[in-house]
């Protein structure tokens, strides 16, 4: 099933066999710079504030969207509130998700999630980080709404035909996350070492959690 809205095995897999094209936006890429370098010329912002800015955009890790899962796998009620409202559940933890709508789509034992933007790279950027160079191309963005298992099992990932997956298509002024399962064997984990389990392929939903 495609949830179209509009118009990351268990490790994070940075050279994933669907990412033959990680340049396709080198062309904004070099708009970007040269627009950065107009707006630094015109005195509109400074070097320091770009160089603070990007250091800030580093700075943002999977960690924190690991924190949001943890916390909806140790306390039900606040289970409830992540998936009714994303950005109000981002905030109690202290994350800004920034302007946009974050949408937290629920794994469960009969439907799987995965995460695409098929017009350009639209990621939960302020909650997951950079988004991994396959998330980007262009076989990625095709493929996984034509043929969703097949990208999944060259993640290694392969679900039970019985699991329905559900593929959602992120909007410019929209972002998805996937609330992965509390894998089997990991009851009675503290949430430092469930928060290890949790990684951005998961929250992608390419991989699952694994005790």
């Amino acid at each position: 099933m495609h949830d179209h809205d509009h118009h990351d095995h268990h490790h994070e897999n940075d050279h994933a066999p669907v990412a033959k094209d990680e340049k396709i936006h080198s062309y904004y890429q070099i708009l970007g710079l040269a627009l950065k370098e107009l707006l630094i010329e015109k005195g509109v912002i400074t070097a320091d504030e770009v160089r603070k800015a990007i250091e800030y955009r580093d700075s943002i890790t999977p960690a924190n969207g690991a924190r949001m899962v943890v916390k909806a796998w140790t306390e039900p009620a606040y289970k409830v509130r992540l998936l009714a409202d994303g950005v109000a559940a981002s905030k109690e933890l202290g994350l800004d998700p920034g302007a946009l709508n974050l949408v937290v789509v629920e794994n469960t034992p009969d439907i799987h999630n995965v995460i695409v933007c098929t017009l350009c790279s639209c990621y939960p950027r302020n909650i997951l980080g950079l988004p991994p160079p396959w998330y980007k191309s262009r076989e990625y963005r095709a493929r996984v709404v034509r043929e969703p298992r097949a990208v999944l099992a060259e993640f290694g990932t392969r679900l039970p035909e019985t699991v329905e997956v559900r593929v959602h298509d992120s909007t410019a002024d929209m972002r998805y996350l996937v609330l992965p399962m509390r894998p089997a064997g990991a009851e009675n984990l503290d949430e430092a070492t469930l928060a290890a389990l949790v990684t951005r392929d998961c929250m992608i939903g390419v991989s699952l959690p694994q005790a």
